[in-house]
């Protein structure tokens, strides 16, 4: 097992620097000069060539990608042109807000989808699968803004049960907190209940083809027993690379359901930065999302051998 991870670790750094190489060459293709973004069309050509010599703008690309990576490493993202906050503590208090809510959403809705899968596919063509299927679709079907605006509507301004606008960091207040993310956490856990029961259902489905559990069957294994033991350890994976996928995609910025739910999060963070051109904070976005998917991936990786034997771990 630490050879297993040693080696999926070492295959992770690469990728970073190519991420960081991506994220780096997209910042410098955005049309415009930064620095005269920054201090405005009337500023003094002396204060725009000393700004861009304190910025390192100066220096050669090559020049300008080391001094930023080795600062990246270092944990220093820069100052947000904003406000003059450091970066990283920035990104990392907004991404404490979705984190919470995806988290939660996604682990609950792995908890209802992967049974239901199973149950689905188990009575394939019957009414109960067709049932499970069909409020899978229909919740996949439906767009998350919409869905979290009718859920406004309903339990915030019609029944007055949950608030409606703003929040409140579950640190300072808990109960005031949980209240203003039940709706978000509510919206994402019917989307993505939707999606994980079918890919749950097709993988179940392929297993129950598979000649050892027929076998199973045929000696006489109770087939609930059948089901626990021998379909779902197998199934398992597929749907865990899916939830892999979606961690990584809503981890990285919900930024249409932040915008819906006036949240505080990471992808309002980025949405934000764009509008003000602010381009560090825009930068460590980008870089730090990226990097949530190459992690969210790594621990799939992890977690494979636990669930499948036939992945190897020498």
């Amino acid at each position: 097992m630490p050879a297993y991870l040693l080696r999926r670790i070492a295959m992770t750094i690469p990728t970073l620097l190519l991420v960081s190489i991506a994220v780096f060459t997209l910042m410098r293709l955005i049309p415009g000069d930064p620095v005269l973004l920054m201090l405005g069309e009337g500023a003094d050509p002396a204060q725009l060539e000393l700004m861009r010599h304190q910025m390192g703008l100066d220096q050669p690309l090559p020049v300008q990608y080391l001094v930023w990576l080795r600062h990246a490493v270092a944990g220093d993202l820069g100052l947000s042109t904003t406000n003059g906050l450091p970066v990283l503590p920035l990104i990392w208090e907004r991404f404490h807000v979705s984190a919470v809510i995806v988290l939660v959403a996604v682990a609950l809705a792995s908890l209802i989808a992967v049974p239901a899968g199973l149950v689905a596919a188990w009575r394939k063509d019957k009414p109960t699968d067709l049932a499970i299927i069909g409020a899978a679709t229909l919740m996949l079907s439906v767009p998350s803004f919409w869905l979290g605006l009718l859920l406004l509507m309903f339990f915030g301004q019609y029944l007055g049960w949950l608030p409606v606008v703003g929040y409140v960091p579950m640190s300072e207040n808990f109960s005031q907190g949980v209240l203003y993310v039940i709706l978000p956490i509510a919206t994402l856990l019917l989307v993505e209940t939707g999606v994980l029961t079918r890919m749950s259902r097709a993988s179940t489905i392929e297993i129950l083809r598979l000649e050892y559990v027929t076998h199973a069957r045929a000696k006489g294994v109770p087939e609930s027993q059948v089901l626990r033991r021998h379909v779902l350890p197998n199934a398992f994976n597929p749907t865990l690379t899916m939830i892999g996928l979606i961690l990584g995609h809503l981890l990285s910025g919900i930024a249409v359901l932040e915008t819906v739910f006036t949240l505080p999060g990471l992808g309002r963070l980025m949405i934000d930065s764009i509008f003000a051109r602010d381009y560090p904070v825009l930068q460590g976005c980008l870089l730090f999302t990226a990097c949530i998917y190459v992690v969210i991936n790594l621990i799939v990786d992890m977690c494979y051998p636990l669930f499948d034997p036939r992945v190897s771990v020498q």
